[in-house]
């Protein structure tokens, strides 16, 4: 057996993309268009993830239905979870593109931020943990995480 991608349905290709692509800094590997189902399936890796196009671990598929359709928040799905190299860096940048970062780094390891459909994503700092440092050690929790 093999564990191979987790689905999350987008209601905001574009917005989507943005914020897992150019944000998180996740790559696109494939893209599946099903014109007379009228959806799209985006498949995307960590960067580290991938090897001349393939990909050696576990995938995100964004799941795009082309008629507009709205989707319940489902608190039993948990979270994504991605380590990243440099926690402060990248909540900074989240938080500077207007991304509501909601359970903060205080302790220099974990972050909480949402999707923009509002897909739970913790963030994971690779290796030693940052000391605690502002803004992030006097933040509040925003919502829920």
């Amino acid at each position: 057996m093999r564990y191979l991608h987790t689905m999350v349905r987008v209601t905001d290709l574009d917005l989507s993309l943005k914020f897992y692509c150019d944000l998180l800094g996740l790559v696109q590997v494939k893209r599946k268009d099903f014109e007379q189902a009228r959806f799209s399936l985006i498949f995307l890796a960590a960067p580290g993830n991938t090897d001349a196009g393939e990909t050696n671990s576990p995938l995100l598929e964004l799941t795009y239905n082309w008629d507009l359709q709205q989707y319940n928040e489902g608190r039993n799905f948990g979270h994504l979870a991605f380590e990243v190299d440099d926690l402060y860096a990248i909540c900074a940048k989240l938080m500077d593109a207007g991304i509501v970062i909601t359970r903060p780094p205080r302790d220099g390891y974990m972050a909480f931020v949402r999707s923009p459909d509002n897909i739970s994503v913790e963030l994971l700092q690779r290796g030693a943990v940052f000391p605690p440092a502002d803004p992030w050690q006097s933040m509040s929790n925003i919502g829920s995480w």
